[in-house]
């Protein structure tokens, strides 16, 4: 329950309200190792203490984290201005991660809106260091504009590949993109998904990913092999709480990600 000291190694501005931050411990005996689509409670002294995904690759060995953090209240905004040199604290990893396994021996779907791609990042990472575990490896990746896009440099090292297929869209045109237009359920339409052997992991608003579950499930894929990122107002990362209530769950014990059999109904009732 107490936060370990990390300081900012790191800052790599992403757009013009996200930045991702690399910390480092100040503790040389402190290690840590997450699993992808687990969260960290990153504190900013004096101004209070936010969940954010881990953002990095969790392939590597070491205390090192990565975070992308948008700007959008007092904590976040803190944290997502730390200069270099900053230390900051750091609890966790909590939550439900990713089940990579469930995917092994056939496709993988990776469907991110916006920042949620942040979270993902990690699981893109993981399937590709452990390639021969699938079959088809698929990442669809939607922003409202070419500007609110995460992660270039490794989009573009991904599209490169030959092992894994990159689709990049926006949700309208603007002068000068020449890739694809429209929304990511679009974008699934274009892709092959064999529906016995697939496994989805969306993350993004609420509304993106039940019309993108919705979308699998029209092509036959069943509900308990998409998985989806779930958040609310996680405070205490523990399920000690109750902030993150959802239904039955408590999100930052019993999610973020759950299978969306368990999602559907919970995202179908207004203002739950």
């Amino acid at each position: 329950m107490l936060p370990l000291g990390y300081r900012v190694a790191s800052r790599t501005v992403e757009t013009h309200d996200t930045a991702t931050l690399t910390l480092q411990p100040v503790s040389d005996s402190v290690e840590r190792c997450f699993a992808p689509g687990q969260f960290m409670m990153l504190y900013a002294h004096g101004v209070g203490e936010v969940a954010v995904s881990v953002s990095g690759d969790p392939t590597p060995e070491g205390a090192t984290l990565v975070h992308t953090i948008r700007s959008v209240g007092a904590v976040s905004r803190a944290l997502h201005d730390a200069p270099v040199g900053t230390v900051v604290g750091v609890r966790g990893p909590f939550g439900r991660g990713w089940e990579m396994h469930a995917g092994a021996g056939g496709d993988l779907v990776v469907v991110a809106g916006g920042v949620g791609l942040a979270p993902l990042r990690p699981a893109v990472f993981a399937a590709l260091g452990a390639r021969d575990r699938f079959r088809r490896l698929t990442l669809v990746v939607g922003a409202r504009t070419p500007t609110n896009i995460l992660f270039r440099s490794d989009l573009s090292a991904w599209k490169a590949r030959d092992d894994i297929t990159v689709e990049l869209t926006i949700d309208q045109p603007v002068s000068g993109w020449t890739g694809a237009v429209g929304f990511v359920t679009e974008a699934l339409q274009r892709i092959d998904v064999d529906p016995a052997r697939t496994t989805a992991l969306l993350c993004g608003p609420e509304p993106m990913m039940r019309f993108c579950a919705r979308a699998l499930t029209a092509r036959g894929v069943p509900a308990g092999d998409i998985q989806v990122s779930l958040e609310r107002n996680m405070q205490c990362g523990t399920g000690l709480c109750g902030h993150c209530q959802l239904g039955e769950l408590l999100l930052c014990r019993d999610g973020p990600v759950v299978d969306y059999t368990l999602a559907e109904p919970l995202l179908r009732v207004p203002e739950l």
